[in-house]
């Protein structure tokens, strides 16, 4: 599970909040936030042994999985840092689980939401959580680029990635699949640019492409020589398996993993679209001696969270997995552009986002907008707030097609929302 520690962060200027894999939003209303950290708790790690594991995990999800749930939520809830004043903007970040020194002041609200003011680009530097068990520290907002090449052209790409840089983040999610490998050529060139290939923890997922698709060994091997190649560098710190591949034994793409992870070409190993079964088998034969994923990609977000809760988030704590939701504001729904069907162009994003058109959505954007009004920042940053505030989650997966874009994607690693927040939106968001 993703370790947390204590927050501060800073956007410098207002500007139109961020959408996720569209390219308008709504203005942003205030562009200075900070959060001190919150603290997730793990659950009980999984067994040593193949038989404990198994058993452990079946009946997790057979008897109470739910509940186990909710009793992981309370503790963490319960063990939430409350915010009371000030961090001088000269005030240092802590690492590990100690809250940082606040000093109140009069003139700030004492209020554990209110935004408070700090100065300067670059804060977010010193905002990280931790991948898995690994020595990945990254910001907790991964900068998703499946639009580079696409909508957004090379000179827009290499903007949102100075900006977002700008700001101290340094998690770039890509695939090789993402523009036909574009989207890694345009990273590749922007890190080669600017000097930072090693400030930046490159995340990127192979099996999609044409050219070398699936997760056979030949494959996979290619896969990774090529991606190499396009982002202009010799290893990869974090590998994602695209899809579940049931036409390769798991053993044989693992095995193969541990080839490229001792070759140096790779350091970290995640997953895309797992179920719990397989990752339960993953661990099992992690604990045989094959290399283990310290990360999941999955899509969740307010609007679509039974994906994720249940089954796969008890597998995902008690493995200790990083959690990175994607599709977190579900086409750019959750941004609050679309109110009505008048809102809706005809693309294929916004066909997407439509689909949220209705009781349900629209409970959900009031729900936002209520805590964006008292927390004054926009609907995208309080919807990706969200998310970090859950178990697991190490950096919701977000992208923007306009570097002006990044202030609301970024800014929501400075909001500490209140219990009463986060059971109101997810009060909104029941079924």
């Amino acid at each position: 599970m993703a370790k947390f520690i204590p927050r501060l962060f800073t956007v410098s200027e207002p500007a139109e909040a961020a959408v996720d894999e569209t390219d308008s939003a709504l203005p942003l209303t205030s562009g200075v936030a900070v959060r001190t950290g919150r603290h997730a708790a793990r659950a009980n790690a999984v067994t040593a042994t193949a038989e404990a594991v198994a058993e452990a995990e079946a009946e997790s999800v057979a008897t109470g999985g739910i509940d186990a749930i909710a009793a992981v939520e309370a503790r963490l809830r319960a063990s939430a840092p409350v915010v009371t004043g000030v961090v001088p903007a000269d005030a240092s970040v802590t690492t590990g689980s100690t809250p940082a020194q606040t000093t109140p002041r009069a003139d700030v609200p004492a209020h554990p939401s209110a935004p408070i003011p700090v100065l300067g680009d670059g804060v977010g530097a010193s905002i990280r959580n931790t991948v898995g068990d690994s020595d990945l520290e990254v910001f907790p907002v991964s900068l998703g680029t499946s639009v580079f090449g696409w909508t957004a052209e090379s000179a827009a790409s290499e903007a949102i990635l100075n900006r977002y840089a700008d700001f101290g983040g340094n998690f770039i999610d890509t695939a090789d699949s993402y523009s036909g490998g574009r989207s890694e050529h345009i990273i590749g060139r922007w890190m080669s640019r600017r000097r930072n290939r090693d400030d930046m923890v490159v995340a990127t997922k192979i099996g999609r492409h044409p050219d070398s698709p699936g997760l056979g060994p030949v494959n996979m091997v290619r896969a990774v020589e090529a991606s190499l190649e396009r982002l202009d560098t010799d290893h990869i710190d974090l590998l994602y398996f695209h899809d579940d591949d049931d036409s390769v034994r798991l053993e044989d793409a693992l095995g193969t993993a541990q080839w490229l992870i001792e070759t140096g070409k790779v350091r970290y190993l995640g997953v895309s679209n797992f179920t719990p079964e397989r990752l339960i088998e993953a661990r099992i034969l992690a604990a045989a001696g094959y290399p283990r994923f310290e990360a999941i990609e999955t899509h969740y977000s307010l609007l679509t969270r039974e994906r994720y809760e249940g089954g796969l988030q008890l597998v995902a704590q008690g493995q200790g997995l990083g959690v990175m939701p994607y599709y977190a504001l579900e086409n750019g729904f959750l941004t609050g552009k679309y109110r009505s069907r008048a809102d809706f162009a005809d693309r294929l994003r916004s066909a997407k986002a439509a689909e949220h058109l209705g009781r349900r959505g629209l409970r959900v954007l009031k729900a936002l907008d209520q805590v964006a009004l008292e927390i004054g920042v926009s609907v995208t940053t309080i919807a990706i707030a969200w998310l970090q505030h859950r178990p697991g989650v190490a950096a919701p997966v977000v992208s923007a097609s306009r570097p002006e874009q990044v202030d609301a994607i970024v800014q929501s690693a400075g909001v500490q929302l209140t219990r009463t927040q986060v059971l109101d939106l997810e009060r909104a968001s029941r079924n």
